[in-house]
């Protein structure tokens, strides 16, 4: 009888608590459903109808080489008529020769423009009419063009601050300046600024290219504010393969989605530095608020790792020194 009773007694206490376990159920229940309404409500969500690359018109700036041209290759193989706009007309000929072998149809065209699109705006603005004349509105914008300089802050030249801005950042606002007008006009278009992750976070050796980069965020941020048919892809890795980043940024431009990343640390980098950024879809934003502890823990060692590099680097410099005095 005693264990039947105490039996009794625990089923007692427990069924006590089940009322209260169910209301404390209803609660977070409602709680989920009603954090997923007000994100639905406050994230400035796009959602953008996908771009029909066949017949449209892609102006790839940087296109001569490298991520740029496996981008204007992508795009050509979707039916897309191509502007290759770059410094070396050599490499321009190459490339469009190279663009040409994956056409699907005789009507698509490639257009090689050669101008340094970081100098001059006008010019810029020029040859981009001129290219709108002969292939029709820009459909897409792809700022592809920059280039990268690794070395202690203190051992770059000068100069190259100045340089990697006007490269890298005014070479992206001056083209975007040239078409925005036209695509807010017609409300529609696809602009993108092809970023990487040093971009995201500072890293050792890349004090002039880094700021550059951190700019375009800020631009493109700042520019999707205004029309909402302006987009952006950023947050590539260089370390990924040319063609692979390519395939992925035509991708996401294509669908309208605001960020785009490429392998598990170009993931977890755009989820750590999302801060403000708009989202694509409810399921991005969950995804980012529910991953944000693991990534920061996960980050945190990549850090450490970071800095252990740079500091046994230090060592084994001085150690040369070190020797060099002796010697």
């Amino acid at each position: 009888m005693f264990f039947l009773e105490e039996g009794v007694t625990l089923w007692s206490e427990f069924s006590g608590w089940r009322p209260l376990l169910l209301v404390m159920l209803l609660v977070v229940g409602a709680f989920i459903v009603a954090f997923v309404l007000l994100l639905y409500m406050v994230s400035p969500l796009i959602s953008p109808k996908p771009l029909k690359l066949n017949g449209s018109h892609v102006v790839v700036t940087g296109g001569s080489s490298g991520i740029g041209k496996c981008i204007a290759i992508e795009c050509f193989k979707r039916g897309a008529f191509i502007t290759l706009v770059a410094r070396d007309e050599g490499k321009l000929l190459r490339a469009k020769k190279e663009i040409e072998k994956h056409s699907i149809n005789d009507k698509q065209v490639v257009l090689c423009i050669s101008v340094d699109v970081s100098k001059d705006y006008g010019q810029v603005q020029s040859v981009i009419k001129q290219a709108q004349e002969k292939l029709g509105p820009v459909d897409m914008l792809v700022n592809c063009a920059g280039i990268s300089v690794a070395a202690k802050f203190e051992d770059i030249d000068i100069g190259f601050f100045g340089r990697l801005m006007e490269i890298n950042y005014l070479g992206s606002v001056y083209p975007t300046r040239a078409v925005i007008h036209t695509m807010k006009e017609r409300r529609m278009g696809r602009i993108v600024f092809v970023s990487s992750q040093a971009g995201q976070l500072g890293l050792f050796g890349y004090t002039a290219y880094s700021p550059s980069k951190f700019a375009l965020r800020g631009l493109a941020e700042s520019l999707q504010m205004e029309p909402l048919e302006t987009k952006l892809i950023s947050e590539t890795s260089g370390l990924c393969q040319p063609d692979q980043v390519a395939k992925i940024i035509v991708k996401d431009a294509v669908q309208g989605n605001f960020n785009s990343s490429v392998g598990s640390d170009g993931y977890m980098l755009s989820s750590l530095t999302c801060g403000m950024s708009p989202v694509t879809t409810i399921t991005e934003g969950l995804q980012q608020i529910v991953t944000m502890g693991l990534f920061r823990t996960i980050a945190l060692f990549y850090l450490g790792s970071f800095d252990s590099i740079v500091r046994r680097c230090m060592i084994q410099q001085e150690k040369c020194i070190g020797l060099e005095k002796k010697d």
